[in-house]
């Protein structure tokens, strides 16, 4: 078992839900991003969501993208986000994972990418635009080298694909909670716990919901059945509106500790 699946086990020993919220590296530069994944990881995260800056983020709504833009303008790279994670590595058990576009992996390689990968420390990577279909060659080798790939389901995907999905991905299964792009929601998605569970039905992989997740009340709903929640642009929007680096490193902290509250 790798640091996610260790992580994992230790929650459902203790009857808890994973929390895993999401920065963009390099917004607004890396040296802030990591003092933030710091601080969530002291405030209570499971497991941390690193996004690697994209220039065409096309899963992502206008939080997410301008956090992007703000990284790639900072000079945020693929390789810096990966020494970013090395140093992350020295200072926290908290499993590390990297949410990014097929583009820059390949671009790099896929066998510099993970070789560099593995060197650094992460545990896993999402690459929302890759189907397990035409990744198999970035997901076996990542694999072989003891990271994850997480594969994405959704509320379309049918149900001999889903079982399929949660065969084949590793760590967990990240359920997109609604059809649309990433953005902060008012309200959960109807027939979300109905499509989670059949996940879970379907193998022991855990379950996990990412897409529009935005309050402690929304993750603690969505606790109740799925096996971990996501939350992304809510954190991004944080970090955003903060006026400093040590106001969005409390700001972020704050928020991360009132949504594992919900989870225990």
């Amino acid at each position: 078992m790798n640091r996610i699946d260790e992580r994992f086990a230790e929650l459902r020993g203790r009857g808890e839900r994973a929390l895993m919220p999401f920065l963009t590296a390099g917004d607004p530069d890396l040296a802030v991003s990591e003092v933030l994944v710091l601080a969530m990881a002291e405030a209570g995260a499971d497991v941390i969501e690193i996004g690697v800056p994209f220039s065409d983020p096309i899963a992502d709504g206008p939080t997410i993208q301008g956090s992007s833009e703000r990284a790639l303008a900072a000079g945020a790279s693929l390789r810096r986000v990966l020494e970013l994670v090395k140093r992350l590595r020295d200072q926290t058990p908290v499993p590390l994972l990297l949410m990014g576009y097929a583009n820059p992996f390949y671009a790099m390689g896929v066998d510099g990418f993970l070789d560099t990968a593995a060197e650094a420390g992460v545990d896993g990577f999402i690459v929302p635009d890759l189907p397990p279909e035409e990744g198999a060659d970035l997901y076996e080798a990542a694999a072989r080298r003891g990271i994850d790939g997480v594969l994405m389901a959704a509320p379309t995907t049918t149900p001999a694909r889903l079982a399929r999905l949660v065969k084949q991905s590793r760590g967990f299964l990240y359920y997109v909670s609604l059809t649309g792009v990433t953005a902060a929601r008012e309200t959960v998605a109807a027939g979300l716990e109905e499509g989670v569970r059949a996940a879970q039905k379907l193998g022991d992989v855990p379950v996990c919901v990412g897409f529009g997740v935005s309050t402690p009340e929304q993750a603690a709903e969505i606790g109740r059945y799925a096996d971990g929640v996501v939350v992304g642009s809510a954190v991004v929007d944080r970090i955003q509106r903060a006026e400093s680096a040590a106001a969005a490193a409390d700001s972020v902290a704050r928020f991360v500790a009132e949504l594992k509250a919900g989870l225990r």
